[in-house]
């Protein structure tokens, strides 16, 4: 078909204003044509593969009336761990909903969160929620080359912005990385639930903190999950102070903290915990810094900023002033107990 045709040979146009090492490459079905026809742009040094990972992709309506500019997540790669419906459908959202926040969302005047496909086949509706953020644009009535382009770059502002936050999330090696489910109703707040009904510890379901076989290089090591073990005490010892301790559905992040004494608001503390290795406390306090500020900044919005807490499975020394004047709460393990810095006995995480 014409259409097909033109879409191949995208890959081979030269005169398409794109942004320096991007490719652009046309999809438009193989031996059948695609309901919603695109094109992907690509950064060459980056992820040309748009099976999995980042990518913008302009992508037409089954009714050829709309094409979207979007910021896309690779869709075929879920299909094993998860088929090609409702499941990934979710876990595309959900975590489309986690990138908006790196992009900045709200800031982005015109631009909106899902296309509309208008097709009802498993690929379309999934391209629509893998969508981070979108730019409709009307193919009969299309802006001028210079808003397309300025569009464009404005789009690989976000891959970059996405990207970063995508690092974050995927740095580290742990098997629950990625969620294949999401129960949203599992959620009960304070405010929605009767007090009968109510239990705090519903989100907290830390892992298990029995010894574990890993093979490494040949050999069996058995390791001691003691990081597990410091999230799962002092997420018991918080309830008693008012804290709600939710760790199901968080990661990368160890440990949040709901409500709290802070006056009457629902806030939120955002805890990394880090067991100190040999004695080295400066590389503890190094760690959970950059992930308590990496996370703050690329898993909130500025307007909803968390608490910060440093929890260590000892005494770290100087170092809870430094952190004090980082506005780091630190907290570690005293005997039986909890002790911490003057803002961790202020929010009420320790013991006395």
């Amino acid at each position: 078909m014409p259409g097909q045709q033109v879409l191949r040979g995208v890959a081979s146009r030269t005169d398409l204003a794109l942004p320096p090492g991007f490719k652009a490459q046309g999809h438009g079905g193989q031996t059948t044509p695609a309901a919603t026809p695109w094109i992907g742009v690509f950064d060459e040094r980056g992820m040309r593969d748009p099976k999995k990972g980042l990518y913008l992709a302009y992508i037409f309506s089954a009714d050829l009336k709309n094409v979207t500019l979007t910021l896309q997540q690779g869709i075929t790669w879920l299909e094993e761990p998860l088929g090609k419906g409702r499941a990934r459908e979710e876990h595309l959202r959900h975590h489309a909903a986690r990138l908006r926040r790196a992009v900045r969302r709200r800031e982005a005047l015109g631009w909106s969160d899902e296309p509309e496909l208008r097709h009802h086949a498993a690929r379309p509706r999934a391209y629509e929620a893998a969508s981070v953020i979108a730019k409709i644009y009307d193919t009969s009535a299309l802006p001028s080359e210079v808003t397309l382009a300025e569009d464009l770059l404005q789009g690989v502002a976000f891959l970059r912005q996405a990207e970063e936050f995508d690092r974050v999330w995927w740095m580290s090696n742990e098997m629950d990385a990625v969620q294949v489910a999401y129960d949203l109703s599992a959620h009960i707040h304070r405010d929605v639930a009767s007090p009968a009904d109510f239990d705090p510890l519903a989100d907290f379901q830390p892992k298990d903190s029995s010894e574990y076989t890993a093979e490494i290089k040949a050999r069996q090591q058995v390791k001691l999950r003691t990081h597990e073990d410091l999230v799962h005490d002092f997420g018991l010892h918080v309830v008693a102070h008012g804290y709600i301790p939710v760790t199901r559905g968080q990661h990368p992040k160890d440990l949040i903290l709901k409500g709290g004494p802070v006056g009457d608001q629902v806030s939120e503390w955002l805890v990394e915990a880090k067991i100190v290795r040999n004695g080295n406390v400066t590389a503890a306090v190094r760690e959970a810094l950059g992930q308590l500020f990496e996370y703050r900044h690329f898993l909130y919005s500025q307007d909803a900023r968390p608490f910060l807490v440093g929890l260590f499975s000892q005494e770290v020394g100087v170092y809870a002033p430094y952190l004090e004047e980082q506005g780091i709460a630190s907290v570690w393990r005293d005997g039986d107990g909890w002790d911490g810095s003057p803002r961790a006995r202020t929010w009420r995480l320790t013991t006395t």
